[in-house]
């Protein structure tokens, strides 16, 4: 059976809807980011694994420049290495049917027996495997070829290796080496222009003059084994034959993209949920002090017929439980759908061939628990410092407070003001904890409204440093192997070239004591104007004759300042070591690369100086016929469109950043009304026989709403100032936490910001308001007035 105070408390609950409601929705929000992204997070991460294990991953990579095949066993028996898959990687540029843009792929090797290889196996989504038999037969990587329509039994021309060849595709393909694909010079996937070809053996190796070697090899560690010792022996024995360095999975491209999509959805869950579970505290011991409040004689009168402290205190923490559970229910069902949708966007932009949305249940229990542990301790002290009271006290009504004329009546005095007005200015210092909440809740929702428009200044801002400031060419040459000067003043005789600038870029380890990390150096001209490093005002940056540039965040993670001397060990003929003095570090918000004066780095490898990357400004009107020319040219590897990209870049993060910050605005706005909202049915509910009166008194409508209306939106404006100071804070904290190894977010808020964010909560906190001063209409006068507050 129900008992009478279980009964009290769903006729409360059902009484309260509105006000429970909003500080349910307020909760769920918090909820809702703490299961969105932590499922997210953890379904994608089963996916990934899934097909890792399945498509056998491999765990480090090397390359080298030509490898004797009769090295295997030798590096078979390297301690910790449990298999290893060698094969041909080479680049081409592809002429298919109907294109003019030249497009380049990536070329592997398949097993000379025709079976998938030990490690990076590819999987079939159409078609078959090519038959190693058939030397023109290729499998395509199947967004690439579903871009072009290239279904199986369509033929192309490719140029390999300075050869011109037709092939014909048998198969569509996916692979765990490429869940994020980009092409050489590119900054993002472009499945148009940049695809994987995989071929036989024999082929590849014809192809590429390899027969009896390889230049990739792939390997997968054994349970416990030292995954540096076993880099350091394939460096030592790849070292003769051109070996690059051998790397992690960690800096495998395509899984440090979505380890870096993973890490921010982990930070988006640690960040957010803190401000929405702090604001229902507050909402709770609002509603909950003031509901105690009001029922004083009936907690009086409970006492005196039996009932004990701990029941009536029992009774109003079930009330705030009950609270917590609607936001639980409610946040549980968001995070969950809003999960599944945001885990299959991933799912189809990092190609992962199928979804596993299986949350794990930690996220959910541990919300819960927060979220009840917020609404107990909002609800504690308001349930402390009533239930206490002797029968006999509590059926009395509180002791009038005691007022005297203070600062804000000198003020008012002096100033003029009206009567209405003054009562306000009286509300706000008479009851400044009632106040401070408002305040303190109006104040998050501007921040977290700030930390999510921010991201359009940072996102603006990169583009702007990426594609105007630091990229000025619109076209980038990427060249088979590296060349001499001379290829600059070749590229200049391009069509429609006005600008040509060379580059070269060279795999490099740099070394500080026991630190060490794998990156490109990239050597630049002097004079140079189209591929420019720039400083923190978006200033170009003049190279030093000696020493190093890095970026701020490759220099923190190698502990490194200016004037410190670091390591470099070149992983590319002539293999050797410097040691380079660190000149500066600039702001580089997309990759972590180093760089250096071409002269410097020419005297370091004691040759003249080489380009493998030339940077082109054309005109584009003529863009066609370079395109046709660069065709034409064996020379070139691959050729990157900067205004393709720059215009793919900008409309990925805009419908990115337009889902999030609906999302984000919605989460802000609910903030507000939860606070606005509360607070507003608080005063209306503790002054209707104040505001009665006035109405007795000759005030008009308009007048005694100013009055409730106004203290809302004096505290609104009042909190402004101080949701930007916590917004800006709060935008740091997103800039630490979203920022990897890939991407470097920028701390730029702009005035239009702050100015949106003011302008949404404003707008939300009137329309709050409004909705209650719309009682204020219905209140019986004549009941207010009998009313023994």
């Amino acid at each position: 059976m129900v008992s009478a105070l279980d009964r009290k408390l769903l006729r409360d609950l059902l009484r309260l809807w509105a006000q429970v409601l909003a500080i349910a929705a307020v909760l769920a929000c918090g909820v809702m980011v703490l299961v969105l992204g932590t499922g997210t997070r953890a379904s994608l991460e089963a996916s990934r694994a899934q097909y890792y294990d399945r498509q056998r991953f491999g765990d480090v990579f090397v390359t080298a420049t030509r490898a004797p095949e009769t090295l295997l066993p030798e590096i078979a028996a390297v301690a910790g290495v449990a298999r290893i898959s060698p094969r041909i990687v080479t680049q081409a540029l592809l002429d298919l049917p109907g294109v003019t843009e030249p497009v380049s792929a990536s070329v592997l090797s398949l097993p000379a027996s025709g079976a998938a290889p030990v490690l990076n196996a590819p999987l079939l989504r159409a078609g078959r495997l090519p038959d190693p038999s058939h030397p023109e037969e290729v499998a395509l990587y199947a967004p690439f070829a579903e871009a072009r329509g290239l279904a199986p039994g369509a033929r192309f021309f490719a140029v390999i290796e300075g050869q011109r060849r037709e092939l014909v595709v048998t198969g569509h393909v996916l692979s765990p080496e490429y869940i994020y694909t980009i092409g050489p010079g590119a900054m993002m996937p472009d499945d148009a222009l940049f695809g994987v070809l995989w071929l036989g053996h024999t082929a590849a190796a014809a192809a590429t003059d390899m027969d009896g070697a390889f230049n990739s090899l792939s390997v997968s560690l054994s349970r416990g084994a030292s995954e540096p010792g076993v880099i350091a022996a394939l460096d030592h024995l790849l070292a003769p034959y051109g070996g690059t360095g051998a790397h992690g999975r960690a800096d495998q491209v395509s899984h440090a993209f979505l380890q870096s999509e993973l890490e921010q959805l982990g930070a988006m869950a640690l960040i957010l949920p803190p401000i929405f579970l702090t604001v229902s505290a507050f909402l709770v011991n609002m509603v909950l002090g003031r509901l105690i409040a009001l029922e004083r004689p009936q907690i009086g009168l409970l006492k005196a017929v039996g009932y004990t402290t701990r029941a009536i205190a029992a009774h109003y923490l079930k009330l705030a439980l009950g609270i917590g559970l609607v936001g639980i229910v409610i946040g549980w069902v968001a995070g969950w759908y809003l999960g599944a949708a945001m885990t299959r966007m991933y799912t189809q932009f990092f190609r992962l061939p199928w979804l596993i949305y299986a949350p794990s249940s930690w996220p959910f229990a541990v919300s819960a628990v927060l979220a009840l542990v917020t609404v107990a301790t909002g609800a504690g002290r308001a349930v402390a410092g009533s239930v206490r009271l002797p029968p006999a006290v509590a059926m009395q009504p509180p002791a009038p407070p005691l007022f005297r004329r203070g600062w804000a009546d000198a003020i008012g005095a002096g100033l003029g003001l009206r009567q209405t007005t003054m009562m306000i200015l009286r509300s706000i210092t008479r009851w400044p904890g009632r106040a401070a909440v408002t305040l303190f809740g109006v104040a998050a929702s501007v921040a977290v409204l700030i930390a999510s428009f921010f991201t359009y200044d940072a996102m603006e801002l990169m583009v702007d440093e990426i594609f105007t400031k630091a990229n000025r060419q619109n076209v980038t040459l990427m060249l088979a192997q590296p060349e001499n000067d001379r290829a600059v003043a070749d590229a200049r005789a391009l069509p429609g070239v006005i600008v040509a600038e060379g580059a070269l870029s060279l795999p490099v380890r740099l070394h500080n004591g026991p630190r060490a990390e794998l990156t490109t150096l990239t050597a630049h001209p002097a004079q140079v104007t189209l591929s420019r490093l720039i400083d923190d005002q978006g200033r170009a940056v003049s190279l030093p004759d000696h020493g190093l540039v890095l970026p701020e965040g490759l220099a923190r993670k190698l502990a490194l300042a200016p004037g410190d001397r670091v390591r470099v060990e070149g992983l590319s003929p002539p293999r050797e070591t410097w040691e380079i003095p660190l000149a500066a570090t600039i702001r580089q918000t997309l990759g972590q690369e180093a760089h250096i004066a071409a002269p410097a780095l020419a005297a370091l490898m004691r040759q003249a100086p080489q380009v493998n990357r030339i940077n082109l400004r054309v005109d584009p009107a003529q863009m066609p016929a370079l395109q046709a020319a660069v065709k034409a040219t064996p020379a070139i590897a691959g050729l990157a469109d900067l205004a393709r990209t720059q215009e793919q870049f900008t409309a990925t993060i805009n419908e990115n950043l337009a889902i999030s910050t609906v999302i984000y605005s919605a989460l802000g706005m609910l903030i507000t009304m939860g606070v606005v909202y509360n607070a507003a049915r608080i005063q209306l509910s503790e002054r209707s026989h104040e505001l009665a009166s006035l109405r007795v008194l000759g005030f008009r409508r308009a007048e005694v709403g100013y009055v409730l209306v106004g203290e809302l939106m004096v505290l609104t404006l009042a909190a402004l100032p101080l949701g930007w100071a916590a917004g800006y804070g709060f935008a740091a904290l997103v800039v630490q936490g979203f920022s990897t190894d890939v991407v470097a977010l920028p701390l730029v808020v702009q005035r239009r910001t702050f100015g949106w964010a003011s302008l949404i909560v404003a707008a939300t906190a009137l329309g709050a308001a409004l909705l209650v001063r719309r009682r204020l209409d219905r209140i019986d006068i004549v009941q207010a007035l009998k009313a023994r507050d």
